[in-house]
């Protein structure tokens, strides 16, 4: 197993999250967004590392190419990011249900009103 040093920045550990989860070599990956094979793995590494952070157009390239939402790869929130994957992953009908009970409990929190933990 390749040994990889830790991102610096949140961006590259989403990155190289969703990379792994995926199991996409950097090489790999980085073809598939149109970069040259032969500075494809050094591109993407660099993103991952932290020494570069991609414009936001290439950002939405890997994310299509890893199939995540691109702000998965911007949030602070672990739980967050859970959330926004699990919701791009939802058909439309499920989409609409999820918003309106989010609009339901946003509500209640606002009006001080108590609900289960």
């Amino acid at each position: 197993m390749p040994k990889y040093t830790t991102p610096r920045t949140l961006f590259g550990r989403r990155l190289r999250e969703a990379r792994l989860r995926a199991g996409i070599p950097q090489d790999k990956l980085g073809v598939l967004i149109g970069i040259d094979e032969l500075s494809s793995s050094a591109r993407i590494s660099r993103y991952e590392n932290g020494t570069h952070e991609p414009p936001f157009v290439i950002a939405e390239k890997l994310a299509a190419a890893l199939g995540v939402p691109t702000p998965f790869l911007y949030t602070s929130d672990d739980e967050l990011a859970e959330v926004v994957c699990g919701f791009a992953a939802l058909p439309p009908a499920k989409k609409a249900v999820l918003i309106a009970l989010l609009d339901e409990l946003s509500g209640e929190a606002k009006s001080g009103a108590r609900t289960a933990p």
